[in-house]
C-alpha cells in the first residue's frame, strides 16, 4: 500500500479530457505520487473514461490514483483507492468493498471523532480542513492548524491537510504535522504544473523529525 506523503494533487473539474491527462502527467513529472481523480460535473460515462486513463498515467509514473466519492467507480477502473467524504457513503462499507490493501481516506474536517470513528471503520489516512479560503469550496468550514498536531499524535496514520493551499501556506501545515497537503488550484492553475509539484514536494524535505504516537 503506498504510503500517503507529500503533495497530493486533485484534479479539477475538466471535460476536456486531453488536457486534463496533460496537466496530471505535468505534475507526475514533477514527482507527485499520489493524485486523487475528483469530477462533480461530468457524466458517468466521462468520468469513467478520464479515470481510466489517469490510473494508466499513475501507473505508468509509479503513483497512486484515488477516485473521490465513488466506490464502485474505483473498482471499475482498478483505482488504487478511494476518498469519502463526510456524506459520501459508509468507510465500513467502502473498505468491505475494496479489501484491505486498497487505499480509503475521509475527509474529517475539524473533528478529531470523526478522525477516530473513520479510523476504526478502516481508513488508513484521514484529511482535515479547510485551513485557508478555496476558490473550489469557499464556504467550508475552516480548520486550524492544531488539529494536525493533535491528530499526528494521536493517530497513527498519514493526516492530509486541504482547502485553500499553496506554496507560501503549505509550511506552516506541514510544520503543524500534516504528512500531505491536497492540492488543486495551486497546482493545476500554476503556469509549470511540474515545477509547482516539485516545490510542493521539496517543502517536505526537513518535516516530521518527531515521530507521531501510535495507538
Amino acid at each position: 500500500m503506498n504510503r500517503i506523503h507529500g503533495l497530493y494533487a486533485v484534479t479539477p473539474d475538466d471535460a476536456d479530457s486531453a488536457r486534463l491527462a496533460d496537466h496530471v502527467r505535468a505534475a507526475l513529472e514533477g514527482g507527485t505520487r499520489i493524485v486523487q481523480y475528483r469530477n462533480k460535473v461530468s457524466d458517468a460515462p466521462l468520468r469513467r473514461y478520464q479515470a481510466t486513463a489517469l490510473c494508466g498515467l499513475c501507473r505508468a509514473h509509479g503513483a497512486a490514483l484515488i477516485v473521490n466519492d465513488d466506490v464502485d467507480l474505483a473498482i471499475a477502473v482498478e483505482a488504487d483507492g478511494v476518498h469519502l467524504g463526510g456524506e459520501d457513503g459508509s468507510i465500513a462499507a467502502a473498505r468491505a468493498r475494496l479489501g484491505p490493501h486498497k487505499l480509503l481516506g475521509a475527509s474529517c474536517y475539524r473533528s478529531l471523532d470523526n478522525a477516530a470513528r473513520a479510523i476504526a471503520d478502516g481508513a488508513d489516512h484521514i484529511a482535515f480542513g479547510s485551513f485557508f479560503v478555496s476558490t473550489v469550496k469557499p464556504g467550508a468550514v475552516r480548520s486550524t492548524p492544531s488539529i494536525l498536531t493533535e491528530a499526528r499524535q494521536k493517530f497513527g496514520v498519514p493526516v492530509v491537510a486541504i482547502g485553500g493551499i499553496t506554496l507560501d501556506n503549505a509550511p506552516t501545515l506541514i510544520n503543524a504535522g500534516a504528512d500531505s497537503v491536497a492540492v488543486i488550484t495551486a497546482l493545476f492553475g500554476a503556469p509549470d504544473i511540474a515545477r509547482a509539484a516539485r516545490e510542493f514536494n521539496a517543502l517536505f524535505g526537513n518535516a516530521h523529525e518527531t515521530k507521531p504516537k501510535t495507538l
